[in-house]
């Protein structure tokens, strides 16, 4: 089949975030001007450069106590910080709840029954016992068209890797199941690997 987006898809439900699978998940956490912590789940997520070392999330639509945003973009609009956890398989269930639309005074670390931690760079919290979980500063917001689509990038200046997770040297994803998310409630984990030479090795 063929379909113009204009013109809609004909589908039950709609293919666009089946087709571009799977995809990483950024569990932002990040902590408003009067101290609150936050924690959703964002799917269009990603590495975007090794040197220094930077990362980008989108974020799309808007909550009724936001001024046409979502409770994370507000924070980091304040804040300029925000902190990426990975999530393994087996905070499933966790992740989830923290993507509940919440009033924005709502902690989603206490919602969710995880404990936030401290990070070392910047004035945020971290989830206790996440594989790994990147500190960032904002470096820049870019607006896309459509109704509250915007993309955070942040440059990272903190790194924390959970010691269960190094085997023989190397961040072993294997160790606690990467979870990625597919189209419509789907969601997998990475558990098997291969590996390919590239040509110029």
């Amino acid at each position: 089949m063929f379909y113009r987006p204009e013109d809609g898809h004909g589908l039950p439900h709609n293919p666009f975030n089946a087709i571009i699978t799977p995809r990483p998940i950024g569990w932002i956490s990040t902590r408003d001007a009067n101290g609150i912590n936050n924690l959703a789940p964002y799917s269009f997520f990603n590495g975007v450069a090794y040197t220094p070392p930077q990362v980008m999330f989108a974020s799309t639509g808007t909550k009724s106590d936001q001024n046409g945003t979502k409770d994370s973009l507000a924070n980091i609009e304040a804040t300029g910080v925000f902190c990426v956890n990975i999530v393994g398989h087996m905070h499933r269930d966790a992740m989830n709840a923290s993507s509940a639309s919440l009033p924005k005074h709502i902690d989603e670390f206490e919602h969710a029954g995880l404990n936030p931690v401290e990070c070392e760079t910047i004035p945020c919290a971290r989830i206790d016992g996440a594989p790994a979980a990147l500190e960032c500063k904002l470096t820049q917001i870019v607006t896309l068209p459509g109704e509250a689509n915007r993309v955070v990038f942040g440059g990272v200046t903190g790194v924390h890797l959970h010691d269960d997770h190094i085997v023989d040297g190397k961040f072993d994803v294997t160790s606690f199941r990467p979870l990625a998310r597919l189209g419509y409630r789907d969601y997998s984990v990475v558990k098997d690997l291969f590996s390919l030479s590239r040509p110029d090795d």
